[in-house]
């Protein structure tokens, strides 16, 4: 089984893993689907797993601020680094499951959105390979 971890925020990937998180804003779609990884940046450990289930988008500044309960964010909020102009994309997020202790793992030298995690990571985090 492959599975990839996706780095977030500090502050963002508190919020996903609180609920109160159900997109997260990138500048360009994915084909990813399924059971993702959730890294906290900058830390060295995973926090989390989720399911990424579709991608929506490119959206208008519209679309993003009438989706602004999407982020937990206020829609006069959504400017600067939330937004991409052309090339915003909402990445859906659901079944969200934070783990009761983070998981270390070796961030590769180059990686800013997605790691690819080894298997004896894959293992710790409890997903189960049928799931995918």
């Amino acid at each position: 089984m492959e599975l990839k971890g996706l780095l977030i925020r500090e502050k963002f990937v508190g919020w996903i893993l609180d609920g109160l998180k159900t997109w997260e804003i990138r500048g360009s779609a994915t084909k990813i689907r399924g059971p993702i990884a959730l890294i906290k940046s900058g830390s060295g450990t995973i926090v989390g797993t989720c399911e990424l289930f579709g991608v929506v988008g490119p959206l208008t500044l519209r679309q993003l601020r009438a989706n602004a309960h999407r982020l937990n964010v206020k829609p006069s909020e959504l400017e600067g680094p939330l937004y991409y102009g052309d090339h915003t994309y909402a990445w859906e997020l659901d079944h969200v499951r934070r783990l009761k202790k983070p998981v270390p793992y070796t961030h590769p030298s180059g990686a800013v959105i997605w790691v690819k995690l080894p298997g004896r990571t894959i293992r710790r985090l409890g997903i189960d390979a049928d799931h995918r």
